[in-house]
């Protein structure tokens, strides 16, 4: 008769996807349990696409520390024409020798030749029927695939895939919810898509500037993207008659404003739960954003008053993000400043109000910034 202590003698060798771990610690388990069976796969790594922009963005992999050939990047998908294919075969694309692409000029090309890659199998990752972006298999020898290999790793390919649409479809309807809470109070007629925009793209271009000096993953890059937007959901629950005030609030009133990020908190919390969406990685990144925007770095902000690096780095891009879009932008009661003045004003603010190094990851970047004005412009000034 069968013992019951053999009924439960087999360990789920993928039972750590189950965890509350970010995404690139799931990709680095599997990596390690794939590699088990297939010691010649060297790396995983997924590119996400903007389907706004046409970019192409790196997002995770599964090399550590410094060993990956390809991080805080992002280029236009028509500028790789061989990545460019595999969309329009939906097939995914096997490459045994990297060497036919020897003289390839595009950027990710040349830094995955440069750290000794020789081969690579590339799997187009679709939600819907709707492309979202590539996985790539790695490896440092040439010819390692089989086409035994190969129906095996395609299963460890979609097992993924699964995991990233989870990952963003938990996303997706975080931001929805969180959105649609805010626009039933008309708050949004308070900011255009334009800001929002624009506001993800700055807090993007300083995270990615800062993401070396900081430790900064492209899968923490890629969240404060999608969630600097969300730093003043908190005052869908301040009243009408202080939020649209056209005067200068007295007081009371500021401290009333002053509650907002609190509340956005708790909207932040109370959504999480209800949408069971607390065990995706990162989240504390969107609580940080809506809670401390207004900190300072002398200690002088609110609703904490911490100090310096006290207040998380995702506070830190996003209050910078927001205060130059908010001055170069027209608003009712002023017209848009021009960016070198807001640049003054920035270099005024950094160190005692807003963080020197998000402030310069900015400035140091006009050309970036000046793109993304270009192309997220104010409908009426279209």
């Amino acid at each position: 008769m069968q013992q019951e202590q053999d009924l439960f003698a087999h360990q789920d060798t993928l039972a750590n996807l189950h965890e509350n771990i970010p995404l690139t610690e799931k990709l680095r388990f599997l990596h390690q349990v794939m590699r088990q069976d297939f010691p010649f796969v060297d790396r995983l790594a997924i590119a996400l696409f903007d389907e706004k922009t046409q970019m192409l963005k790196t997002y995770t992999h599964s090399t550590e520390g410094n060993d990956s050939p390809v991080t805080t990047y992002e280029a236009p998908l028509s500028s790789a024409p061989s990545l460019h294919a595999i969309i329009e075969h939906r097939k995914p694309r096997l490459v045994q020798d990297l060497a036919i692409f020897a003289q390839g000029t595009h950027e990710h090309t040349k830094r995955v030749a440069a750290k000794g890659y020789k081969s690579s199998y590339t799997m187009p990752l679709y939600q819907s029927g709707t492309f979202i972006g590539f996985l790539f298999f790695n490896s440092m020898q040439q010819h390692p695939f089989t086409p035994q290999s190969l129906r095996q790793i395609d299963i460890y390919g979609h097992l993924i895939a699964l995991m990233v649409i989870n990952e963003l479809t938990a996303i997706r309807t975080l931001l929805a919810a969180v959105r649609a809470a805010r626009n039933m109070t008309h708050y949004r007629d308070l900011e255009t898509g334009s800001h929002i925009d624009r506001t993800a793209h700055y807090a993007r271009l300083i995270a990615r500037e800062l993401a070396e000096r900081y430790d900064i993953t492209d899968e923490q890059i890629e969240h404060i993207f999608l969630f600097s937007p969300m730093h003043d959901v908190g005052k869908i629950g301040i009243p009408d008659k202080i939020l649209r005030k056209p005067s200068k609030l007295d007081d009371d009133e500021f401290d009333v404003m002053k509650t907002h990020p609190e509340k956005g908190r708790e909207i932040i919390d109370s959504v999480l739960k209800d949408f069971s969406l607390g065990t995706f990685g990162h989240v504390d990144i969107l609580r940080n954003i809506a809670e401390f925007h207004h900190e300072a770095m002398d200690g002088s902000g609110y609703p904490r008053g911490l100090k310096g690096k006290e207040i998380p780095i995702e506070a830190r891009i996003s209050a910078v993000a927001d205060v130059f879009d908010a001055l170069t932008s027209r608003r009712s009661y002023k017209a848009p400043w021009t960016n070198e003045e807001a640049f003054v004003v920035l270099r005024k603010m950094s160190s005692a109000k807003l963080d020197r190094d998000c402030v310069n990851a900015l400035i140091d970047n006009i050309d970036k910034v000046l793109e993304i004005q270009q192309r997220f412009r104010d409908e009426d000034l279209i």
